[in-house]
This record gives structure tokens, C-alpha cells and sequence, in this order.
């Protein structure tokens, strides 16, 4: 079991950032690829950015590369996004979510991950 807990979120204008973190509870952090999905108002859950278990690899949707960065520290069991240059259109609540490895891994799809957290709000406003 696996219990993830966000934190970060809040307002901020456009152009701002804000770093989100997302603490793990348990002992096999590291064997768990990790992501960040966000849900806006009325729309799907959708992909943000993943991080491979030893953090060999990372993946980002179209829409925040460039912007966003997503890293992990498994001594802290802890995964990060890091959201710069933000926009009105990233407002969301914004999910990490856990997927145990395995072979053929799919990092993009929610439905293919193990864990939730509860979501933390993040509004882009001026």
C-alpha cells in the first residue's frame, strides 16, 4: 500500500511558478514510476508529466514542455513538478499518482496507475 499526500498548489498570476510536492508513505518508493495528472472543471484527467523509478527517463504532454519539470528524490520519497511561465489554462487540480514497475510500462494513461493522492488546486489568475 501506498498512501500520496500533494501539497503546493495555491494562486498565482500568469507567468508565475509554483512547485508542487507529493510525499509517498512506504519502504518501496523507488519501485514505483510516478506521475502528475491534472483535471480542470468539467474535463478528463489528463497527463502532465512522469518520472521513471530511477528517474532514468522523464515525459511531459505537449502542453507544459519546456515549462514544467518533474524530478524525485527517493531518499525522500518524494516526487516534485516544478510548473513555470504558468497560464490560466493550466488552473486544475493538479494529482500525483503511483504506478508499480513493470514490463511495458505505460506512464500516460490514469487508469494504469496503482495509487492516488487526494489533488492539491492550483489557479493561474490575475
Amino acid at each position: 500500500q501506498v498512501q500520496l499526500v500533494e501539497s503546493g498548489g495555491g494562486l498565482v498570476q500568469p507567468g508565475g511558478s509554483l512547485r508542487l510536492s507529493c510525499a509517498a508513505s512506504g519502504r518501496t518508493f523507488s519501485s514505483y514510476a510516478m506521475g502528475w495528472f491534472r483535471q480542470a472543471p468539467g474535463k478528463e484527467r489528463e497527463f502532465v508529466a512522469a518520472i521513471t523509478w530511477s528517474a532514468g527517463y522523464t515525459y511531459y504532454a505537449d502542453s507544459v514542455r519546456g515549462r514544467f519539470t518533474i524530478s524525485r528524490d527517493n531518499a525522500k520519497n518524494t516526487v516534485y513538478l516544478q510548473m513555470n511561465s504558468l497560464k490560466p489554462e493550466d488552473t486544475a487540480v493538479y494529482y500525483c499518482a503511483a504506478q508499480y514497475r513493470r514490463i511495458g510500462v505505460v506512464l500516460t494513461t490514469p487508469g494504469l496507475y496503482d495509487y492516488w493522492g487526494q489533488g492539491t488546486q492550483v489557479t493561474v489568475s490575475s
